[in-house]
């Protein structure tokens, strides 16, 4: 079965709003014609790595690592084509990467980009929560619980250079770094799975809480918001934004600065604003699996993803 693409991502919102919200407003086209980055580094080292599945074929390349050890950071772009949709395998192999950063005596920090042009992620592959078994459903979603904890839980300093869309997981992984630069465009960004029927989970919530603060995180969430960059920027969503062409180098520079902090001072300080909220999670890592299954596994729940895929194979009018 075929996975989300950009085109079909407005075409299943916009049905799961009619299915469940009983609406006609129109979403905003997420497949406008979008700004292409292009860029070339200079890199001491780069790992290509593909251990998700061993019998993929070779030229699969879930993910691109750049190091700049004599700098202290690296670049680690998202290339599961074609939306960067998280499922099992390629969380699998997120968090083999960020145990090797967090591991990293060299690398202070990372910048957390995408190798395809106009999208970040899209977010949880649908196909994950639709007519999955049980054991699937439990070893993803502690996989996405895993990924989240080492990101938001890191020592390391995180930015994340949004290059295009960025919705639901997305939203998740960039507002997981303690930094946001996002490209300039018609993109969007935010929690929407209301608007898939869908409630987000506690940690999510909490998460954008941290972020955006509690009345607009309780706007967001209800409403299924997705912010252009503009409007992302307004609300803290993100901290800049800036032209497709020097989106890296911003990030850099942000890189740079934060690194020439003590590192066990921002260390301490960054644990003590996100020890509460990771903890959290940790206590009740069961109950949320628990929850996730119970929530996924029900009738109206799988009505509405499978019409949500079967809006996906309908062309285009």
């Amino acid at each position: 079965m075929a996975r989300p693409n950009l085109k079909s991502l407005l075409r299943l919102s916009q049905f799961a709003v009619n299915l469940n919200l009983n609406k006609t407003t129109q979403l905003t086209n997420l497949s406008k014609s979008l700004i292409t980055q292009n860029r070339n580094f200079s890199t001491s080292k780069i790992i290509r790595q593909d251990t998700s599945n061993n019998n993929a074929p070779a030229t699969k390349i879930n993910f691109y690592v750049e190091e700049y050890k004599d700098k202290g950071y690296m670049v680690l772009k998202f290339n599961k084509a074609p939306v960067n949709s998280l499922n099992l395998e390629f969380l699998t192999e997120l968090n083999i990467q960020l145990d090797k950063i967090e591991q990293s005596k060299d690398i202070k920090g990372v910048i957390l980009t995408s190798h395809l042009p106009n999208i970040f992620s899209a977010g949880l592959d649908i196909l994950e929560m639709y007519q999955i078994k049980q054991e699937r459903g439990t070893q993803f979603w502690t996989a996405l619980q895993e990924t989240w904890i080492k990101l938001y839980g890191s020592n390391k300093i995180f930015i994340a250079a949004i290059n295009g869309h960025s919705p639901a997981g997305g939203c998740l992984l960039a507002m997981s770094c303690d930094y946001r630069i996002m490209t300039k465009g018609p993109y969007k960004i935010g929690l929407n799975e209301t608007l898939l029927g869908i409630k987000a989970p506690f940690w999510f919530r909490d998460t954008m809480i941290n972020t955006i603060g509690y009345r607009e995180t309780e706007k967001a969430l209800q409403l299924g918001k997705l912010y252009s960059p503009e409007e992302a920027l307004a609300v803290n969503l993100v901290d800049e934004i800036v032209d497709a062409n020097v989106l890296i180098q911003k990030a850099e520079e942000q890189m740079v600065k934060w690194c020439s902090i003590p590192t066990v001072a921002r260390e301490l300080t960054k644990s003590s604003m996100r020890r509460d909220t990771v903890s959290k999670l940790i206590a009740q890592r069961e109950s949320d699996t628990q929850s996730f299954i119970e929530f996924t596994q029900r009738d109206s729940i799988q009505k509405s993803l499978k019409g949500y895929l079967e809006a996906m194979k309908k062309p285009k009018k």
